[in-house]
């Protein structure tokens, strides 16, 4: 009688998996392997689409962009997120710890306008600051390199998540440790290398392959907002060629190829945490 109320319970989740997650999945793996352009019908091709990947510069920047901006932003967000938790473990303020996470509460599509604002060229803060600093307001809009720098700049505010993950696994290990390390003479930086980050390294190994994944979603809409893939397909990333390949030049098969590409940047992140884990058990 429990387990049957229990499946009741869980059917509208797993249903809702099956229908938003597993079954685009499966289609996509589907189209991935023909010819497809909405208006004719599809045409098997095999491993043409990937073999066109292969062969596509554009391809390669795309990649090569996502991969930039993840190992710039993730470590950045994850950094900041600890230190964060670490600071409001005791301080126990709670408009604070709202303010951190309210940046994840606005829908992507405003945030990116607000920072389409902020990095306005003209009368924008940025362009304030970086006129202050004695370097062009435009620089963003001209150099590849500092339209990257920008998306992590504007990503690195996305930590709610992570924060809360950190400040509740923070929570969790007890004060005594730290309080036997005092009376050892351990200070501040001792007591953070020897304890919390030990203790804390499972959940920030989770949390750095998710992060990466996020990572790839969370530039597609600053990036087609704010700099259009641009300068000189600076922030020309893999979720935006795929939409532009997709559902502006009608190459559905092609599209499909590339989201599936991600999706094995995704599994790869995930199988290396999940080795370092199981070796870190080990070691433990």
């Amino acid at each position: 009688m429990i387990v049957r109320k229990a499946a009741w319970l869980i059917a509208p989740l797993a249903g809702g998996i099956v229908l938003m997650l597993l079954v685009p999945m499966l289609l996509t793996v589907v189209v991935a392997f023909t010819q497809y352009d909405g208006l004719s019908p599809a045409r098997f091709v095999g491993l043409d689409q990937f073999r066109a990947l292969q062969a596509d510069p554009l391809f390669h920047i795309a990649l090569s962009n996502s991969l930039k901006v993840a190992a710039a932003g993730v470590p950045l967000r994850i950094a900041l997120a600890l230190l964060l938790a670490l600071l409001m473990h005791r301080a126990r303020a709670r408009r604070a710890q709202a303010a951190i996470f309210l940046p994840m509460a606005v829908p992507d599509i405003a945030w990116a306008i607000l920072w389409l604002w902020i990095a306005n060229p003209l009368f924008g803060p940025l362009a304030w600051l970086l006129s202050a600093a004695g370097l062009r307001a435009d620089v963003w809009l001209t150099d590849p390199a500092w339209a990257r720098t920008l998306i992590v700049l504007i990503t690195l505010f996305l930590i709610g998540e992570v924060f809360i993950v950190l400040h509740a696994a923070r929570a969790e290990i007890p004060e005594r440790y730290y309080d036997v390390a005092a009376v050892e003479g351990a200070g501040a930086f001792t007591q953070f290398r020897r304890i919390t980050l030990p203790l804390l390294l499972p959940a920030l190994m989770f949390l750095a392959a998710r992060d990466f994944a996020l990572s790839l979603q969370t530039s597609f809409t600053p990036a087609l907002i704010v700099t259009k893939g641009g300068p000189q397909y600076g922030t020309l990333f893999l979720p935006l060629y795929a939409y532009q390949t997709g559902f502006e030049y009608l190459r559905f098969g092609l599209a499909a190829a590339q989201t599936l590409v991600m999706l094995g940047m995704t599994l790869a992140m995930m199988a290396l945490q999940w080795w370092a884990l199981r070796r870190w058990r080990g070691l433990a």
